[in-house]
Parts: C-alpha cells; sequence; structure tokens
C-alpha cells in the first residue's frame, strides 16, 4: 500500500483499501500474516517506523513459527496496536493499550472460536498450507485484521479521515 493522504479517503474507502493491501501482501508472497499485517497499519499510519519493523513479525506466522499456537495475523494486529498505544522505557502503561489488545482477542474468538491457528484452520490439518482453501482462509484473516486494527485507530481519532 502506498503511503495515502487518509483525510482524503472515508472511513470505508478506508478500510477496503487496509484490508486488500494485507491480503495482496500475503497472497503475493510478499510477506506472511503476522508481517502483512504490521507492515500495511505501519504504512497507513505513516511510516512511523521504518519498513525493518516487518522483521518483528517473522517469527509470528502459522501460529509462532509454525507450532500452530496463536494466528499469526492477531500477533501482527497486536504488534500493529503497539505502535500507536504501546510504550518505551520508563513510560507508564496505557490501559488503551490492554483493552484494544483484549478487544483484537475477543472479535477474533468471537469470529473464528479461538485465536489458535491450529484450531482456527483445523479443516485443512495436515496439509502444511499447501491447500488452496486454507489460504484463501488465512488471506481472509489476515485482511479482517488488518482491517479491524484500522478500524480502531480512526474510532479512536489516531487516523483523520475524509468526513
Amino acid at each position: 500500500m502506498l503511503l495515502i493522504n487518509t483525510k482524503e479517503f472515508t472511513k470505508e474507502e478506508i478500510l477496503d483499501k487496509v484490508q486488500e493491501n494485507a491480503e495482496v501482501l500475503f497472497k503475493s508472497g510478499t510477506y506472511f500474516c503476522s508481517e502483512a499485517v504490521l507492515q500495511t497499519i505501519n504504512e497507513l499510519l505513516g511510516k512511523p517506523y521504518d519498513e525493518n519493523v516487518v522483521k518483528l513479525a517473522s517469527g509470528f506466522p502459522i501460529g509462532l513459527g509454525k507450532a500452530g499456537c496463536l494466528c499469526g495475523a492477531v500477533s501482527g494486529g497486536q504488534m500493529a496496536l503497539g505502535i500507536v498505544y504501546g510504550r518505551v522505557e520508563g513510560e507508564p502503561m496505557q490501559d488503551k493499550m490492554f483493552e484494544v489488545a483484549h478487544k483484537l482477542h475477543d472479535f477474533i474468538k468471537d469470529e473464528y472460536k479461538s485465536t489458535c491457528c491450529r484450531v482456527i484452520t483445523k479443516q485443512w490439518q495436515g496439509d502444511d498450507f499447501k491447500s488452496q482453501g486454507r489460504k484463501e482462509h488465512c488471506f481472509t484473516i489476515t485482511g479482517r485484521v488488518a482491517r479491524w486494527v484500522a478500524n480502531e485507530l480512526i474510532d479512536d481519532g489516531k487516523i483523520e479521515i475524509c468526513k
């Protein structure tokens, strides 16, 4: 996603662009789920971190390094939320960080009945990400997480939009 002037777009236009970008980054093989979400949100925010920040998300795909645990898209979403609500040494923890992190967890749990990659993808168990069905499922989750994070940031006034 090229850096965009968010003030030129409506909320829905931005959310559509964010979702599409995260999915395209994953589908194209440029990034995996966690990386695609983090990169998309970093760009949406005007790159407060250089593009190398995506390296922080590289160990999270396919449930924490292919372990099948926490969904990589959720991990990437949590890191993306940290761009805005995280802290540095000496700063107090913002209650908002815990609030939005919990909300993302609950969103995925409500939608997919789990935040665990192996549970979310159980119908493709053992295919090692080879089936098109599993890929499409994960592309969609990745886009939906990026969209959810962007929506939260817009609703919280962290991203300005065209009214």
